[in-house]
């Protein structure tokens, strides 16, 4: 089970949604909306994110994963209320 961070606890009160330990065995989130309605399931188990790569490696590495995330999914990262989206928003 993966635990929720500050950081993405943080990130979730500012887009207006909550975040729970994903259901989906495969999944590390689930994200619902103020009416508690699940709207994505977001980051897979088995990958880091950005506030692990602080925790294990530091800021400059983490940094360095960031970029490279945001440009590998460039293209689904921008539609607002997709996956993606609430990926990139909470996780990186």
């Amino acid at each position: 089970m993966y635990n929720i961070t500050n950081y993405t606890r943080t990130r979730a009160k500012t887009l207006g949604v909550t975040v729970k330990p994903s259901k989906n065995k495969k999944k590390k989130l689930d994200v619902y909306n103020k009416k508690g309605v699940k709207i994505a399931s977001v980051g897979a188990i088995g990958y880091m994110d950005f506030p692990s790569f602080i925790k294990s490696k530091g800021r400059a590495f983490a940094n360095k994963r960031r970029i490279a995330y945001k440009k590998r999914h460039e293209k689904n990262r921008k539609i607002v209320g997709s996956n993606g989206y609430y990926a990139d928003k909470l996780l990186w």
